[in-house]
């Protein structure tokens, strides 16, 4: 099985969009310890580069990836730090080559019919409806009439109190963000509220 199906297993993964990391590598720990087991670092926090090879040395065992990723620039650099998947929050062919040169999962983020076609004609590994809340779950039902074989994964105003009922609707997976990883509790090190978020969020999808 390849390292990214585990988004696939645990049907969640982590999206850190924060000004402040104490310790990525302890994030890691803690989101693990909680069930969730694939974390993008966002290209929206200061030095993302140093906090994804932080969460690379943790013994967890994470597949620590970089999303917002916007330019080939940021992602070369993303690879450089040793990402393991890369994910967009739109469409881009030059990203898309990186990536595929690179042999590393791409996710891109779409939310028409149109936008998932040109996605998967890109060689994506998923493809991230956002903003998910906006459309409600029946909006994947119906994406996944003409699509059955996409990989769609929700994302965007995601919590534990509806997560359940997109991946009842078909979703591939969910991101859990500020719910599960709330800025403060991030910048204080509060590693117990994060894991016990986490796993409120996991338990929520086992339902």
């Amino acid at each position: 099985m390849a390292a990214i199906d585990i988004i696939g297993e645990d049907r969640a993964m982590a999206l850190i969009r924060a000004s402040v990391i104490p310790d990525a590598a302890a994030l890691a720990d803690t989101l693990v310890a909680g069930g969730i087991h694939a974390i993008e670092f966002t290209f929206t926090t200061p030095d993302v580069e140093r906090h994804i090879e932080r969460a690379l040395s943790s013994d967890s065992g994470a597949l620590i990836g970089a999303g917002s990723v916007l330019t080939p620039a940021q992602a070369r650099s993303a690879l450089d730090a040793g990402a393991q998947f890369i994910a967009t929050p739109g469409l881009s062919p030059q990203v898309a080559q990186i990536a595929a040169e690179a042999s590393v999962p791409l996710m891109m983020g779409a939310f028409t019919p149109s936008e998932i076609m040109q996605a998967l004609a890109q060689g994506v590994w998923a493809v991230k409806v956002f903003p998910a809340q906006t459309a409600g779950p029946e909006h994947f039902e119906h994406l996944l009439g003409p699509m059955p074989m996409a990989k769609l994964i929700a994302s965007g105003g995601i919590v534990a109190e509806n997560a359940r009922s997109f991946l009842d609707a078909g979703a591939y997976a969910v991101t859990a963000g500020s719910s599960v990883v709330p800025a403060e509790s991030l910048a204080e090190s509060d590693w117990t509220d994060i894991r016990d978020r986490a796993a409120a969020f996991t338990a929520a999808l086992r339902g």
